[in-house]
């Protein structure tokens, strides 16, 4: 018995400490990543992060600074990045300086929203077909959509200019939507159908097998599950479309109730000098609706993650 007890004993106890051993691996893989480090590579990695935010940020904090500066204070010696009587007088008088300049800042919104729905609209399902449909010509359709980006807008400013007057769209907000789309097209489409070949077939094929059709499957099932890919092409392209808008404008426009905010910009450069501080300060706010975009989008970049995998 005495034997039998012992056996009984060591048993229980190998028992409890196999029991006790993954619950020890479970704690050690919940610990948090960064607890992993020794403290010099914390250092080492909050250092690294900080000196690519200084690289990041240093121009715009310094173009904030400037445009608190006064004007002559900008060419004083030695230069202070601090200013000295800071104030937002830039950001009030800006307004005088340039009368036009929240027509231009609206006209940039404006322009940039359309050509951002335009190119989601044809970039969605493009980029679908190419992702799940094998059909003759796709890899070569593909390349070409590369090969157009490869050409600078400059170098076809000539023939685009034909174009528009020939189908009579100069000073038009459409003389900057449609060739603002044209270039944006292509690498949306290729940026949202390699994220839409990652999502998986079978949830096509579920939705096949019971009676639904294409564009059901791609409006219920894909496009919810897409959305995070969806809203960052439509952060890009609106962010392409505000800042691309310079070069087509001064081209194809020579009115200003259409002229963005680019070309709207040039109005505080002077022919005896340049108001350096107002400058800034409209660029800041024109930057507004943009950052505004942005936080407003990236609250769906999570909710469609995995919307959309349970069967309605």
């Amino acid at each position: 018995m005495t034997e039998l007890a012992r056996s009984a004993s060591e048993s229980t106890a190998t028992a409890s400490a196999e029991q006790k051993a993954p619950a020890k691996v479970k704690a050690r893989s919940q610990k948090a990543m960064i607890d992993r480090y020794t403290w010099y590579e914390v250092v080492g990695i909050y250092a690294g992060i900080a000196l690519f935010l200084i690289f990041v940020l240093a121009p715009f904090i310094e173009g904030f600074l400037v445009s608190l500066k006064p004007l002559a204070q900008l060419f004083s010696t030695p230069y202070n990045f601090i200013p000295e009587n800071g104030s937002f007088q830039a950001y009030f008088d800006m307004w005088n300086s340039v009368p036009a300049l929240g027509l231009h800042i609206f006209n940039s919104f404006f322009i940039s929203s359309v050509i951002t729905l335009m190119v989601i609209a044809i970039v969605v399902p493009a980029a679908y077909a190419f992702a799940r449909f094998e059909f003759t010509g796709a890899g070569v359709m593909l390349g070409a959509f590369l090969a157009v980006n490869m050409f600078s807008g400059a170098v076809l400013l000539i023939p685009l200019f034909r174009l528009m007057r020939s189908l009579g769209l100069l000073n038009t907000y459409w003389a900057m939507i449609i060739p603002g789309a044209a270039f944006l097209i292509p690498s949306s489409i290729w940026l949202l159908r390699t994220y839409l070949m990652r999502i998986p077939r079978e949830l096509d094929e579920a939705a096949w097998a019971d009676g639904a059709s294409r564009l059901y499957t791609l409006r219920r099932v894909i496009l919810p599950l897409a959305m995070p890919g969806i809203v960052v092409i439509s952060i890009m392209t609106f962010i392409g479309a505000y800042a691309q808008q310079f070069i087509f404008a001064l081209t194809f426009n020579s009115k200003t109730e259409y002229m963005p905010l680019p070309v709207g910009l040039f109005g505080f450069f002077g022919r005896q000098e340049v108001l350096w501080n107002e400058l800034m300060a409209a660029s800041f706010v024109g930057i507004l609706p943009v950052m505004v975009v942005i936080v407003f989008l990236q609250r769906y970049l999570v909710a469609g993650l995995t919307a959309g995998a349970i069967k309605q």
